[in-house]
């Protein structure tokens, strides 16, 4: 017997008015003007859910949690305070209750209250209680693991000696639980050949590029810089463009070191005009030469509040541009290994390739280089609490754009419903009269992939975190593929895995049971035998892979492996010995007796032992 311990951090700010706190978040001041719509998301979310107390009040212990963020104005959101039925606004009647005035174009805190279900307090008269967690503040809760490790057993020890503890016999360990694992080996990367260092094995999962170049270094012949921090002189900004330009150089890509226009200083206050108006300025020099801005770097301050959310908005949807943003912390340092990290991801924002597996250029990466594979990875995003109900979920689609090195990545993303975790848009039709037409994110990618590389993709390996066996996603997900090549007669294998222990971002969740899930279906003529193989407890880990590996190599000498899925699931379903005969009688029947015999073997002693 073993217990888990473990150590939870929760970060606390000082007591301070509301008002300085947001002036903080946003890094500007709060004098009178109206907050945006991405100001008002950041504010709503970093102060949900925190209690304040309201200054002016009487009852000064009396505290308020917050709820969101008012869309309006002081002055124009009607006091729900109000018992005279006169229609006041916040702002009269916090003049006529407390002779106080207040900010009219600033929105309201929305709060929590036992008396009243609406109550809006403006933030200048709000401070925060003693005490209170703020969600930006989560990241000092890191720690490095052996840090972590000596702090867990200095809470841990001192339990040998409590009394109680002697009373009842009980002793602790005063070390960790062994668990055996195995390091995967690293792969060997191959860089450019005009380098000095051509091939090379990362340690410990670190790698720099010293000696080193890309192996495609792309192309920035027009590029422009915007400095956005007060703090960094123009001649500092300038001087870290020419070492950036240089690095980049150094690492095998083309970089102009001019460019098109001197360097320009900025204010945070109006990004989406600025950027607007010094954009046309680059195209009036750019457009008679038939060129486009190929890269815009910009400096920002190191609080840059909604500033980076903007600039990426407007570069990327607005005008179609590639951005890199710096640090103003680090455009003064100007490490060589942050030029070289910031070299990095321009290159690949440019179309270049940093480095490849050493394995896909000599034709050996197992499952991918002996046919034409496209490899996807799906996720979905949910809002936190206090972001708002209309807030939707963001599902993503990642699909590798090349082949066989599989190191170029485009990525799609959909907004749906709230929470809903099936993606809904992988696959959809749409009747335009004369027939249906196909679309979704997974043609988007097959298409993309098609253009890239000349080839049809022949194999899929899709990536699907924390999908769930009970809502129907993996049967959803199944029917995404099949109308894409209907007279595609193949095989789909998915399988499906859950481990007993899963660690998951800061938490640990313990998970008593292992799903194996066989999915067999066909392009043309659908034939699904969905059944579920749950095995529990002690004996499943072993026994659940190794008929995982015999049906994998089954499966695909009998009908051909096209698909092969690998998830993280989350169940807390029990076990029943009726799947499990149906899963053997399924595959059965589909041919496989040397399958059915060994899965007897390896299954059966686990329900004679219960």
């Amino acid at each position: 017997h073993f217990s888990l311990a473990d150590i939870s951090c929760k970060p606390f700010i000082n007591p301070l008015p509301v008002i300085n706190l947001v002036a903080l978040l946003l890094n500007r001041d709060i004098s009178d003007d109206p907050f945006d719509f991405c100001e008002r998301l950041k504010v709503s979310k970093d102060l949900c859910d925190v209690e304040v107390n309201f200054t002016l009040e009487k009852n000064a212990d009396k505290k308020y949690r917050i709820t969101g963020l008012t869309s309006q104005g002081s002055s124009q959101l009607p006091c729900p305070c109000d018992d005279s039925g006169t229609g006041k606004t916040v702002v009269e009647y916090f003049k006529e209750t407390y002779r106080r005035t207040i900010r009219s174009r600033v929105p309201c805190l929305k709060v929590r209250d036992q008396e009243k279900p609406t109550t809006y307090l403006p933030m200048e008269v709000c401070e925060i209680s003693d005490a209170k967690q703020i969600s930006y503040l989560l990241s000092v809760a890191c720690q490095h693991p052996m840090d972590h490790e000596k702090t867990i057993l200095q809470t841990v020890n001192p339990y040998n000696e409590d009394p109680h503890a002697k009373e009842f016999g009980i002793t602790f360990e005063n070390k960790l639980t062994i668990v055996k694992g195995r390091v995967l080996p690293p792969p060997v990367l191959k860089f450019n050949d005009q380098g000095k260092v051509k091939e090379f094995l990362p340690k410990v999962g670190k790698w720099n590029m010293r000696l080193k170049q890309m192996v495609k270094g792309g192309e920035v012949n027009t590029w422009a810089c915007i400095n956005f921090a007060s703090d960094i002189t123009h001649a500092a900004a300038v001087a870290f463009c020419d070492e950036l330009a240089v690095m980049c150089v150094i690492s095998g890509m083309n970089f102009k070191g001019d460019p098109v226009l001197p360097l320009v200083n900025a204010k945070p206050n109006h990004v989406r005009p600025f950027l607007k108006k010094h954009y046309q300025r680059f195209m009036e020099i750019l457009r008679p030469l038939h060129k486009e801005l190929d890269l815009l770097i910009v400096i920002l301050p190191d609080k840059n509040g909604t500033l980076y959310g903007d600039i990426k908005r407007i570069c990327e949807t607005d005008l179609g541009l590639v951005s890199q943003c710096c640090l103003a912390k680090h455009v003064l340092k100007m490490k060589p290994q942050y030029l070289t990290n910031i070299a990095l991801k321009i290159n690949m924002k440019v179309g270049g390739r940093n480095t490849v597996l050493l394995d896909a250029v000599v034709g050996n990466l197992p499952r991918v280089s002996n046919t034409p594979t496209i490899i996807f990875g799906a996720d979905v995003s949910h809002p936190h609490h206090g972001e708002g109900r209309s807030s939707p979920s963001i599902a993503a689609v990642v699909a590798s754009q090349d082949w066989p090195e599989v190191t170029n990545y485009a990525g799609l993303v959909r907004p749906q419903a709230r929470h809903e975790e099936i993606i809904q848009g992988l696959f959809n039709e749409n009747d335009c009269g004369s027939g249906c037409i196909s679309g979704g994110m997974i043609k988007e990618h097959l298409i993309s992939f098609m253009r890239s590389t000349g080839h049809i993709p022949r194999r899929i390996i899709f990536y699907r975190g924390m999908l769930s066996a009970k809502d129907g996603s993996i049967w959803f997900l199944s029917m995404n593929f099949l109308p894409l090549k209907r007279h595609v007669r193949r095989w789909i294998l998915f399988i499906i895995h859950k481990l007993p222990l899963l660690w998951f971002r800061n938490s640990t969740t313990h998970v008593c049971s292992l799903v194996t899930m066989v999915l067999g279906a066909q392009f043309f003529k659908v034939e699904m035998y969905c059944q579920v193989l749950w095995l529990i407890k002690k004996y499943a880990i072993p026994l659940t892979l190794i008929f995982t590996c015999v049906a994998m190599l089954a499966l695909r000498e009998s009908a051909g492996l096209f698909v092969i899925m690998f998830s993280g699931t989350r169940t807390t379903l029990r076990p029943t010995l009726c799947k499990f005969s149906l899963t053997i009688y399924a595959i059965r029947t589909r041919g496989a007796p040397l399958l059915f015999q060994l899965c007897l073997l390896f299954t059966m002693p686990i329900f004679w032992h219960r």
